[in-house]
């Protein structure tokens, strides 16, 4: 039964990193599902360690949330303003005999576990030694030496674990500061939680919490759907110290915030009808925990790319002109005039925004930056790059002056914006006899030359529309400079 009120779920980060690519999966999941059933999403700082929490990580946190679009319910609750409430659940554990005070150290747990082999862990000795707190000691909850815990998984179905395979585990530490599981089954009962919607690696702690909430009396079961692994191309989990799982890095790659959430939602789930690039209340609409898949989810950043210049294309220009600011060199003045020039163009081609500079930089530098291993590729057969760019250099002096703009009419999509142009370099390939068989211009090499030369790159804007932009003097200057260097 859900309380009055709808569902409730949360997404509890930990400040102590950043927001983590499969947390954020999460808290999108719990968002999507609190959205699609008129229920609240709630956010839940666990800041009780406090040698290892970093206050302002979690205005990053959060930042990075509203950033991907989850807007949350109410105030965050941080566990570290409820330490009383843990302590005295952890008080009715031990006056009810459901935790002892333990003084045994890491080292000395070890140590026995070696020496007895078998299962490591800790292995019961102070249950009934019937120690009072004190220094160094941490409070310990007993687990039931028989019998099972199990639950019903929305992900998972039915999953069940012996007893005797969970360890007394600790819920105080000796310092007085609650463990995880502690804070969250206080939490979950104390904020309503009706839905726990977390990642994979929580699965073995779920008996935990269901013992102590039962230990606890508080007659309280929520729904469970424990997400699948994110894994890389080498299906290993996905991991800080190898991977990029920031979602900070990724926004400041260039990412959109709609592509990134979108990419995130399909790391386990998919829409019914396959359509994987759709606006988000679409989704939210079609969402169900049930079908969430098992299976590790593979984070595929060529993917994630697809996704993103999706997004990007489906941008207005004048928005696409906005979102490419940030990521163009300030001490530059023209940059922005450059990218506004070819803007449909570079749109249309990029797969982040952190990819424009590079699609437009010829425009603002004295000489292009020059690919050697494109010029290579590009001034082969040299002597038919260098007729090419002669015969190029004849057909673009001869041109009229008012073939050098761009016709805004044209649909970028099919045609191109500057036909003046296009003649000319047909024109010069057919002087310069890159035609097939048939007599027909071999447009692909006969571009090729011209491309490097200009741009200092194999890909970029389409040709005939960047040498407008370049302007008729300089196209001919660096047409001569490349001719002067193949010679």
């Amino acid at each position: 039964m859900e309380p009055e009120g709808g569902t409730r779920c949360r997404f509890a980060p930990s400040p102590t990193g950043y927001l983590h690519v499969g947390s954020a999966r999460t808290a999108l999941f719990n968002w999507m599902f609190a959205r699609s059933t008129g229920g609240s999403f709630l956010v839940r700082v666990e800041d009780t360690d406090t040698e290892r929490n970093r206050p302002e990580l979690v205005e990053a946190i959060f930042e990075s949330m509203t950033w991907l679009g989850l807007d949350w319910d109410d105030e965050p609750v941080h566990q570290s303003d409820r330490l009383e409430a843990y302590v005295e659940a952890a008080g009715v554990l031990q006056r009810t005999g459901r935790a002892y005070y333990c003084d045994c150290t890491s080292e000395e747990i070890q140590a026995r576990a070696k020496e007895r082999g078998g299962t490591p862990g800790y292995d019961g000795r102070c249950r009934d030694r019937g120690l009072e707190a004190g220094d160094g000691r941490a409070l310990r909850f007993r687990v039931p030496d028989d019998g099972s815990t199990g639950f019903d998984d929305l992900v998972r179905e039915h999953v069940e674990f012996a007893n005797s395979t969970i360890e007394d585990f600790v819920v105080l530490r000796s310092n007085g500061t609650p463990i995880f599981f502690l804070a969250n089954v206080v939490d979950d009962h104390f904020m309503g939680i009706t839905h726990v919607i977390r990642g994979e690696e929580h699965l073995n702690g779920t008996p935990k919490y269901l013992l102590l909430a039962e230990a606890l009396g508080l007659d309280y079961r929520p729904v469970f759907a424990h997400l699948p692994l994110l894994v890389n191309e080498k299906r290993q989990k996905l991991s800080k110290r190898r991977d990029d799982v920031s979602v900070e890095d990724y926004r400041a790659r260039g990412y959109l915030p709609g592509a990134m959430r979108n990419y995130l939602a399909l790391l386990g789930w998919g829409p019914p009808d396959g359509v994987e690039v759709k606006p988000i209340e679409t989704m939210v609409q079609e969402f169900r925990l049930e079908d969430i898949n098992s299976s590790p989810a593979f984070f595929d950043t060529k993917k994630l790319d697809h996704v993103n210049g999706e997004y990007i294309r489906a941008l207005t220009i004048p928005a696409f002109i906005e979102r490419a600011v940030p990521f163009l060199p300030h001490e530059v003045p023209d940059a922005v005039a450059a990218v506004t020039a070819l803007a449909p163009e570079i749109r249309d081609r990029v797969r982040t925004m952190a990819e424009v500079p590079d699609m437009a930089d010829f425009l603002w530098l004295e000489e292009p930056k020059v690919d050697e291993a494109a010029w290579a590729k590009a001034m082969r057969p040299p002597e038919k790059a260098a007729d090419m760019l002669d015969q190029l250099v004849i057909a673009l002096t001869d041109l009229p002056l008012d073939a050098w703009h761009l016709d805004p009419e044209v649909d970028v999509e099919s045609n191109t914006r500057a036909p003046g142009i296009k003649a000319a370099v047909l024109s010069a390939a057919e002087a310069a006899e890159l035609v097939n068989d048939e007599g027909r211009v071999q447009l692909a090499k006969a571009q090729a030359p011209v491309r490097v030369a200009l741009t200092g790159r194999s890909v970029g804007p389409p040709l005939f529309e960047l040498m407008v932009a370049l302007g008729r003097d300089r196209t001919l200057e660096r047409l001569r400079q490349a001719r002067s260097r193949l010679a």
